[in-house]
């Protein structure tokens, strides 16, 4: 991976956790597809508009919540991040500690893809179907 993909993703995640909404959206693809770890249910988020709509509702729910990034490698064309998401719920001040994995999809120095996993497994397996046949 190179040292330039390497440094667009902790600059994203650096920029996410400032809460620097006009950083973070100049990092992202006008047509980013999210996709969160209940996309069965949610659906996805698309576009700018649903990348605010993402933003907002995560920071609702948990205030103060940020990403540390555990372990970063490439897998493909695509960047696996294991991370750590640690916060206090709105409501009940309940610490949240919330391991999980990203797949990201980078062109041209922006993020045009990604998908929030549970798991490793199932973050390879986004990554898998997101490259489709080898």
């Amino acid at each position: 991976m190179s040292e330039e993909t390497v440094e667009q993703v902790r600059n994203a995640y650096d920029t996410f956790n400032r809460r620097d909404w006009e950083g973070f959206r100049r990092l992202i693809d006008r047509d980013v597809v999210v996709e969160s770890r209940l996309v069965q249910m949610e659906g996805g988020y698309r576009g700018y508009e649903g990348l605010r709509r993402w933003w907002d509702q995560v920071f609702e729910m948990i205030p103060d919540y940020r990403v540390e990034i555990q372990e970063l490698r490439e897998v493909g064309d695509i960047v696996l991040v294991q991370s750590l998401g640690l916060g206090h719920g709105a409501s009940s001040g309940t610490p949240v500690v919330d391991p999980f994995w990203h797949a990201l999809e980078m062109k041209d120095g922006r993020c045009t893809w990604w998908r929030n996993c549970s798991t490793e497994a199932e973050a390879l397996a986004a990554i898998a179907e997101r490259s489709g046949p080898s």
